[in-house]
């Protein structure tokens, strides 16, 4: 074999080589980008999670909560009424996540509420009540039971629910979903999956338009 044939050939063996490891690499990106997605949808499931609206709803807003938190209370209502105004089309599963300084006691009770089936009434009783249990953004434990009170719960019951196993589970899975997802604000929304990127009540209503048009 002459020299040029040579270079030749070791050339064409480099260039294979470098061809296989391209493949092979984009493979693993491609596992990568989809053990992501995997792990994201699997993260947004939230079978456990409380739903308003019909259950075959085109569109699933998953919102991440935290009880304490003004821009929750002041979005709620909105999401809510967008829900009411295409029946059918639309519904929302809330997760919990405490960020405020003593929010996990508010979830525990909104968590123990389900075993009441009286989920959507305390949190909006908690929700319109947020000035009277919340100061300087901490929550005052002791004033909560009188701000739900017109919801007709057992209270008995409630603080024995809220220390069950069933609960601690929920609020436990809520807070490894959070994370995993990357959450560090409240509300956070997804839509049919995808993250409102830019926070604001008129790209809510535009992503749910996006999704609804689809």
């Amino acid at each position: 074999m002459n020299n040029l044939n040579r270079v030749s050939f070791v050339g064409l063996l480099v260039a294979a080589v470098l061809l296989l490891a391209s493949c092979g690499m984009d493979g693993a990106d491609t596992q990568s980008v989809q053990g992501e997605a995997t792990t994201q949808e699997s993260a947004l499931a939230s079978e456990h999670s409380p739903t308003y609206g019909a259950a075959d709803a085109k569109v699933h807003i998953v919102e991440f909560l935290d009880p304490a938190c003004e821009t929750c209370a002041m979005f709620f209502p909105m999401v809510k009424n967008w829900i009411a105004e295409v029946p059918g089309d639309i519904k929302l599963s809330v997760r919990h996540v405490a960020f405020h300084a003593g929010s996990e006691y508010p979830v525990k009770v909104l968590e123990a509420s389900r075993k009441q089936g009286k989920y959507w009434e305390t949190l909006e009783a908690l929700l319109a009540s947020q000035r009277q249990w919340t100061q300087h953004h901490k929550v005052l434990n002791d004033n909560i039971g009188p701000a739900i009170a017109s919801v007709g719960l057992d209270m008995d019951q409630l603080q024995a629910d809220i220390e069950s196993m069933e609960v601690m589970l929920r609020i436990e899975q809520d807070k490894k979903d959070s994370i995993t997802l990357k959450i560090s604000k409240t509300p956070s929304y997804f839509v049919n999956g995808r993250p409102l990127t830019s926070f604001g009540a008129q790209q809510l209503a535009d992503l749910i338009r996006e999704e609804l048009e689809k």
